[in-house]
């Protein structure tokens, strides 16, 4: 089997006195969406923070491509190949396509003795990236980012990424503020970026749309992991249990049925 791209060992997060993360390994490799389920406070944000180097851990390791890490900032980890791409896309509504696929690395030309930014060559690179993940509504650079719908800003942030050379994406709840159509479009973004090699870990708490593009799963509740499974192992059911808290409130109903059998055994003696 194939390293993982990144995996966590035993991995605990605190700050001060309180203890957010439990002893979390994961796992994740090129071309397998990993997908992170749980409530809120179930310790999803503090994780991704962690991975994408926000928070050091407290204790734990954090490996890539089998070698130890410790990011020192999250342009280490962006430039080690980690892109986090968070709820609302992380673009610009009130830039171009092409100036905020390009923001901080803007393509240049000469003009006389100057460097200028060079319009027509970044409209055209981002137009073809975003287009190359099936996104062919995007034919002009120029368009504001703002007129863009929810899932085709995700979608300028992911090939964005990708351009850029992440090996991995970490996408945060990235059809939470979605409707079904726009939410469907995402999720065969992400299976875009599977095909291509990618890993993915995909953050969310929508069992649906977990099972429609995840490889493997972990469920979080109150910072632990309460599960580790691949796809077909569980049913949609056991998951939403899991994430409710369900299996232990289904163990406290049958210890409580079984304790009631034994008393009225007692008593019928």
């Amino acid at each position: 089997m194939a390293t993982p791209i990144l995996k966590l060992e035993g991995v605990n997060k605190s700050f001060g006195p309180i203890d957010v993360l439990h002893d979390i390994s994961l796992e994740v490799r090129a071309g397998e969406v990993l997908c992170l389920l749980g409530d809120n406070g179930a310790g999803k944000s503090t994780l991704i923070k962690t991975m994408s180097g926000v928070y050091k851990p407290t204790s734990g390791t954090i490996e890539m491509d089998g070698q130890p890490v410790a990011f020192t900032s999250p342009r280490d980890a962006s430039e080690r190949g980690i892109a986090t791409v968070h709820q609302f896309g992380g673009t610009f509504p009130l830039m171009s396509i092409g100036r905020s696929f390009f923001v901080g690395v803007e393509p240049t030309k000469r003009f006389g003795p100057l460097k200028v930014y060079d319009r027509k060559k970044a409209n055209e690179i981002a137009v073809r990236a975003v287009r190359e993940f099936g996104i062919t509504r995007i034919d002009d650079g120029d368009r504001l980012v703002g007129g863009l719908s929810g899932g085709e800003r995700q979608s300028l942030a992911i090939a964005r990424a990708v351009h850029f050379g992440a090996r991995l994406l970490i996408l945060d709840e990235p059809t939470a503020a979605l409707g079904v159509k726009e939410a469907a479009h995402v999720l065969r973004i992400v299976l875009q970026a599977r095909k291509r090699g990618l890993a993915v870990i995909f953050i969310t708490h929508n069992v649906v749309h977990a099972l429609t593009v995840g490889d493997h799963f972990a469920v979080l509740i109150r910072g632990a992991k309460a599960a580790d499974f691949r796809r077909g192992q569980k049913s949609r059911e056991e998951i939403t249990d899991l994430m409710a808290g369900g299996e232990a409130m289904a163990e406290l109903e049958a210890e409580i049925e079984s304790h009631l059998e034994v008393h009225q055994t007692y008593l019928a003696d």
